[in-house]
């Protein structure tokens, strides 16, 4: 029998790979392309444990999953420290670049 790639294993590692860097987009979507790519490598996973002498490419899904918890893990994080700005400071000061300098400088200067 020819084996044959394990469907969406370059698409879980892309998406593993891009929940890194897009963290820092709000963590939003960081989160989504790590779910969807976690779900996509059970999936696959499950695929592999059936029949593992018929499908490649089972590293990838590997590498795409941990890379996947990592970007979820991150863009948590993302998401906490925003949420930790907005309650220290508040929305208003967060968006005015002056004010949100004077309050800096109140909480480090005692």
């Amino acid at each position: 029998m020819e084996q044959q790639k394990l469907p969406n294993s370059t698409l879980i590692l892309v998406f593993g790979i891009l929940s890194i860097p897009f963290c820092c987009c709000y963590g939003i979507i960081s989160i989504t392309l790590g779910i969807v790519a976690i779900v996509l490598a059970s999936k696959a996973s499950k695929l592999y444990a059936e029949n593992p002498e018929l499908y490649t490419g089972y590293q990838n899904v590997k590498v795409g999953k941990i890379l996947a918890i990592i970007g979820i893990v991150l863009g948590v994080l993302y998401i906490a420290f925003i949420v930790t700005l907005i309650s220290m400071f508040g929305w208003e000061t967060l968006q005015d670049q002056e004010l949100l300098q004077e309050r800096i400088q109140d909480l480090v200067q005692p």
